[in-house]
Formats: structure tokens, sequence, C-alpha cells
């Protein structure tokens, strides 16, 4: 079935590939996109709740695969990209959404450690991209999850994860040059601001809570509301939007 042309918010017969897909904000957008028609090409490292993504997206009436896939590996996102095609049909959407969140001071931060984070949020969002762009047709959008610590600091040290995140707009707006008129695929960014996952989970007791303080709508972000920001940018409904960045934050960045 063709997505519905009034209602330019439907992606019915679309195939999407979502990476992180095992957690949090990525299973928030998996679930989405398959409510707003998509089906799902899922990739992450851990397969178990990998899998329970999958069922959740059989579970909204849409086709789901899972694989395990390492965005660093360059042969994994081919693989990736090329099996949601041959078993899907097609590759219209990509959710850039694998990333590695780390807080260290710079001082102790060794090369190895920084280059691992650069790794996945960066080479690995590139690589991913590269692959989906090969199996894409005109009309295509690929949507980079960066954060809003590529924009301000939120008090921790965060030297790789904030330049990995800074690059990754950049990045975007590059590919989008690139591919908008050549190969008619859209590429934009998404800054999230702070959402329950598994790595704000990881905070120290109370820090949270002082970062609220900046949030002028009061809250942390709900996923759902993520998740729609992603359907928007995949959709006909965002057809002339490319090289932009979207910050999600609830108003921290302008504090």
């Amino acid at each position: 079935m063709a997505a519905d042309p009034a209602d330019p918010f439907r992606l019915d017969g679309k195939v999407a590939i979502v990476t992180g897909a095992s957690s949090g904000l990525g299973v928030a957008a998996a679930t989405a996109l398959a409510r707003a028609g998509a089906d799902i090409a899922l990739g992450a490292r851990r397969t178990e709740p990998l899998a329970d993504t999958a069922r959740a997206v059989e579970a909204l009436g849409r086709r789901a695969i899972a694989l395990a896939t390492d965005v660093t590996d360059p042969n994994a996102c081919e693989h990736l990209a090329v099996t949601a095609r041959e078993e899907l049909g097609r590759v219209d959407i990509l959710l850039n959404n694998a990333g590695l969140g780390t807080a260290v001071p710079a001082l102790h931060e060794t090369p190895e450690e920084f280059n691992r984070v650069i790794d996945v949020n960066l080479t690995g969002c590139f690589q991913m991209a590269t692959a989906a762009a090969r199996q894409m047709g005109h009309g295509g959008s690929i949507v980079n999850v960066s954060s809003i610590i590529a924009l301000t600091t939120a008090g921790l040290p965060q030297a790789a994860y904030s330049a990995s995140k800074a690059a990754l707009l950049g990045l975007t707006r590059d590919l989008a040059q690139q591919w908008s008129g050549r190969k008619g695929i859209r590429v934009n960014a998404i800054c999230p601001g702070f959402f329950p996952t598994e790595m704000t989970d990881q905070y120290r007791p109370g820090y949270l809570d002082k970062v609220m303080e900046r949030v002028l709508i009061g809250r942390a972000g709900k996923p759902e509301e993520f998740a729609a920001t992603v359907v928007f940018l995949a959709g006909d409904g965002a057809g002339y939007i490319t090289g932009s960045t979207i910050v999600v934050d609830g108003g921290v960045t302008i504090t």
C-alpha cells in the first residue's frame, strides 16, 4: 500500500532501518515508524532485546527483521542495508541512532577510549548512511541522532561524546548537499535533550534534578516526543527539509 498523499505523516509502503534499536529511544522510534505504516529493519549489538523490538513492531501489524549490527564494522552496515532491501523489498528511511556515551575527564581519557566513541557515534553513522544510501531510491530520508551536547555543555566531562555529536551535524550538512539534489535523499539531524534512557540511568544521583532547572518546559522528554520528530523527518511532510538540525530539548539550549 502506497503512502496516502492526503496524509503526509503516513509511511505506508515504506521500509525503515533503525540502528541502536535494542533499547530506549531506538525502540520508541522503531515502534512509532511502524505505527505510521513502515516495515522495519532493526540493528543493534545486543540481540535479545533487539528481538523484543522486532516482536513489538510485528504486534503493530508490520514486518520486521532484526540483525546483530556493530556500526563500527562497515561490512555489518552493508549487510543490514542489503538485507533490508532483499527481505523487505526496498529502503526508504534510515534512523542513525546507534551511539555510545561516556563521561571521562579529558586528562584521564586514553586515545583508545576517545577513538572508540568517535568510531561509534561518527564513523559508524557515516558507514551506515553510505550503506543505506546505496540501497535507497529517490525520496529517501536519513535522520542522524546527534545531541544537545553538540550545542551546549551539561556539566559532565564529555570531550569525546561532545566532539562526535558536533561532528555529526557537519556530516549531516555535507551529506545533504551531496545527495539531496543528485540522489533525492534528504539528510537531517535531531538533537535530543534529556530523555529517560539507559545512559541517563547511569548519571550520579541528583544530576538530572540539577539539569532540569535549565529545561523551560520543566520535565524530561517523553520518548514518544522524540519518536514523533523522527516520523516527521522520515516522511513526505518534511519533503522540503534537508541539511537541517531539529532540537528537541524542552528549551535547554536557549537558557
